[in-house]
């Protein structure tokens, strides 16, 4: 298994999304400390901090390239932020020393600067390595493509992507890994291209590298783990915020929301209610809020981002 790589230093921009919602539904009266599981960049923090003195920030990323720039970003803050290398999964360890946070803040998925930085691999728009790893660690894309057959991969492009035809493009993957032409996102993208009868569908290619990045960064699991977790970590009345970006992403935060919002989560049928769940959260966005028009026209990326948003009970 590879270890950790170094990681290229990163110097692009990327633009928060939903700055003014994020806000919005995170900070209430009395809120002293919030934890942003995902602080890239550090956009949204650098924009709390701004808005609500009173607050400071603990910014976890595993990104430890991304956390090099929010230092930077941030550092006008002094002590108000703390930034922590971790995964939001593991809030024990990123949280230490700290205990229960007033807020919880999940970006979801891929950033813009880790999109157009071609030696990290995520993006079918430029030519470098099939690596996708967020932190370095761990097996890289190109490790899982070498080591899966046509029937896994295609089963990881459907499950992760969503593709709509993942067998062609699987078993032409292979193909060209068998070739010894599966070294780059350009064999990928070709390799995708040639399955879809040599017509470059965007759509299809970005569902393509999603889900080879989800399962390279175990991205799903990485949620399941957040949310079983984060009750605990927050105070009464605190909040939680995720945004994500695709369907597989929001599914589990409704659904968790949901669950976590009902007294009781017995199957349809049953007359009388045995589980013995109670409530921790109540809910404060019926509907995803999703970017204006204006946004999405300064940010195109913002297109596909939904917001979920609840808070603790007790």
């Amino acid at each position: 298994m590879p270890g950790r790589a170094r990681r290229p230093i990163m110097t692009l921009s990327h633009v928060p999304v939903l700055v003014e919602a994020v806000s919005r539904y995170l900070v209430y009266p009395g809120t002293r400390v919030i934890a942003d599981g995902t602080v890239g960049s550090g956009g949204h923090t650098e924009a709390l901090l701004e808005a609500h003195r009173g607050i400071e920030v603990v910014g976890i990323d595993r990104d430890p390239g991304a956390l090099e720039i929010a230092a930077k970003r941030l550092r006008r803050f002094g002590k108000r932020v703390r930034l922590v290398e971790s995964c939001f999964s593991n809030l024990p360890r990123a949280l230490a020393g700290v205990g229960k946070v007033d807020g919880v803040l999940l970006d979801l998925g891929v950033s813009s600067m880790q999109l157009d930085t071609p030696d990290r691999g995520f993006s079918y728009r430029g030519d470098g390595p099939l690596d996708m790893r967020m932190s370095g660690d761990g097996p890289s894309a190109q490790t899982l493509i070498d080591q899966l057959d046509a029937g896994s991969l295609s089963r990881l492009m459907r499950e992760y992507g969503e593709v709509r035809r993942p067998k062609r493009i699987a078993r032409s993957v292979v193909r060209a890994r068998e070739a010894g032409a599966m070294k780059t996102t350009t064999d990928l993208r070709r390799a995708v291209v040639r399955a879809l009868g040599g017509r470059e569908n965007a759509g299809e290619l970005s569902r393509v590298f999603q889900a080879l990045r989800i399962a390279v960064n175990r991205e799903l699991d990485e949620l399941d783990a957040a949310l079983r977790d984060v009750v605990s970590f927050l105070n009464p009345r605190g909040r939680l915020v995720v945004i994500g970006y695709h369907s597989l992403e929001d599914r589990r935060v409704k659904n968790f929301i949901r669950r976590e919002s009902s007294d009781c989560v017995c199957p349809p049928g049953i007359p009388a209610c045995v589980c013995g769940h109670t409530a921790t959260l109540h809910t404060l966005t019926r509907r995803t809020v999703r970017p204006d028009e204006a946004e999405m026209a300064a940010n195109p990326r913002a297109r596909s981002a939904r917001l979920r948003a609840a808070e603790v009970l007790h």
